[in-house]
């Protein structure tokens, strides 16, 4: 068997398993579904950790496999290189994990939203987590959309689960807005196929630079919709009605880092990009990451904190990207491990959020205090998320956030307005750090108060998923550096 074959042989069982185990659940009996989503959700992580092992031990080539072609128009294939053998794993991974927490999280004993395990909760989720290792393989525009238009149905489905007024109005806000944004990569697909009679994003690089440029556009447009950057974030904050595992999965590992992945493989593959392109990325991840900043100062419910505290974070992937089309290889690659360092930290801050919920019944950071004496776990996973967040070492953020501010230094050298920009970056880093350890000095030491001490016992299945977390946030820093390269 070729490397070829046997890449996108685990590849298809990646992307299948989960879906196939979300037709699976929709067919068996309640008590099934949280098993068998587990399961579905095990064999895609093995199959993509297997993935990137032999793709290492081959030595890293840079490969695209056709799928499905129509003439001498490419419509789906795959493309494994160091970033999605990176990814891909990680999001998947971090969805099984996603699972393990929710069998206890998503039960009566729950003491905020005391609830049955639902069959669609595992249906939609392990959609979800099928969909996310199908986006980061495609190597076609279709393919992103067909995946891209995927997340976005099951983020309405999960936002809207507990099926409220605000939930399912805040799962439609999600829909319409992301849709909306799908509109760049339809109109950015047929460009590309009128001008190239082909669906490869590595079809892009020979485009004329007017036409590139618009190409590029289109797919940062689309990119803004799903990571919820300025002017297209308002879906995100209103997500928060969803399930806290949902929230986890959401801002970690899948829906925002659907566009992060987009914009980052469209660059990689179309050679010199226009600086037009570098110059909106760059603006706009730079307005955000203010915005998102002063938006979550005044936050005290610790979910929208973190909702916030996304936007902004994202907002640091955008800026590397946008470096890169100046010519810093290495602010790209510190975006890129960013998308995969930021997935574990934040997943662990939002799963922490969630044990606060079910056990406490409350996650307003006011009433959170002595922390670390009543739920050991629970405070060191808090304690991790916030350092990692603010970008402290040996946190892993703090290796990809260097290296997007080393590529600013390098191109500000040349470019006083970039300069102004990576020292205003730097400035709300150092910012982020104060404000997230005011709240760590506020939460964890001390005596419980009266909300804590009277919390219910941590389930186990939630303590196995922090402790995995913490050590993923320890060493997916040097990770992600050493496998980008």
């Amino acid at each position: 068997m070729t490397l070829s074959t046997s890449l996108s042989l685990l590849g298809l069982v990646a992307i299948l398993a989960p879906m196939v185990g979300s037709l699976i659940v929709a067919f068996l009996p309640r008590p099934y579904a949280k098993w068998t989503s587990a399961v579905a959700a095990a064999i895609a992580t093995v199959a993509s950790v297997a993935l990137a092992a032999t793709y290492a031990q081959a030595g890293f080539p840079e490969l695209s496999v056709p799928f499905v072609s129509f003439g001498k128009a490419l419509v789906l294939g795959f493309v494994f290189d160091r970033m999605s053998t990176l990814l891909a794993p990680a999001f998947v991974g971090i969805g099984l994990l996603v699972v393990i927490y929710s069998i206890p999280y998503m039960s009566q004993d729950n003491r905020e939203h005391p609830d049955l395990p639902r069959r669609r909760f595992y249906a939609y989720l392990s959609t979800f987590i099928g969909a996310m290792a199908g986006l980061v393989y495609s190597s076609t525009l279709v393919g992103q959309l067909v995946f891209f238009e995927i997340t976005g149905a099951c983020s309405w489905g999960l936002i809207s689960y507990y099926m409220t007024p605000t939930a399912k109005k805040a799962g439609m806000k999600a829909l319409i807005i992301t849709h909306i944004g799908a509109l760049g990569l339809y109109l950015g697909a047929a460009v590309l196929f009128a001008h190239t009679g082909t669906f490869a994003i590595t079809a892009i690089s020979g485009l004329d630079a007017t036409v590139k440029a618009v190409v590029l556009l289109m797919v940062l447009f689309a990119a803004w919709a799903k990571s919820a950057q300025v002017p297209m974030y308002m879906w995100l904050p209103s997500a928060m009605e969803a399930p806290t595992p949902v929230s986890a999965y959401l801002h970690g590992a899948s829906m925002v880092k659907v566009g992060v992945c987009v914009f980052a493989r469209a660059l990689v593959s179309a050679g010199e990009v226009p600086e037009i392109v570098g110059w909106v990325a760059i603006i706009d991840a730079m307005v955000t990451m203010l915005f998102g900043f002063l938006m979550y100062l005044p936050q005290k419910d610790m979910k929208r904190l973190l909702a916030f505290s996304t936007i902004a974070q994202l907002s640091y992937v955008f800026f590397g990207l946008g470096l890169s089309v100046f010519g810093s290889q290495l602010a790209f690659d510190g975006a890129v491990c960013h998308i995969f360092n930021h997935a574990f930290a934040k997943t662990l801050f939002f799963l922490v959020a969630g044990s606060f919920s079910f056990t406490l019944g409350t996650r307003m950071l006011p009433k959170l205090r002595g922390v670390l004496k009543k739920y050991p776990v629970s405070g060191i996973g808090f304690a991790v998320a916030a350092l990692a967040i603010a970008g402290v070492p040996p946190m892993n953020t703090f290796f990809s956030k260097f290296q997007i501010i080393a590529g600013g230094f390098t191109v500000g050298a040349g470019n006083a307005a970039i300069m102004v920009l990576v020292l205003i970056m730097v400035t709300e880093t150092v910012a982020t750090f104060a404000w997230f350890l005011k709240w760590m000095g506020y939460c964890l030491p001390g005596e419980p108060s009266e909300e804590v001490a009277a919390g219910a016992p941590l389930p186990k299945a939630m303590a196995f998923v922090f402790v995995v977390l913490v050590i993923m946030v320890i060493v997916s820093g040097p990770l992600s550096a050493s496998w980008i390269g």
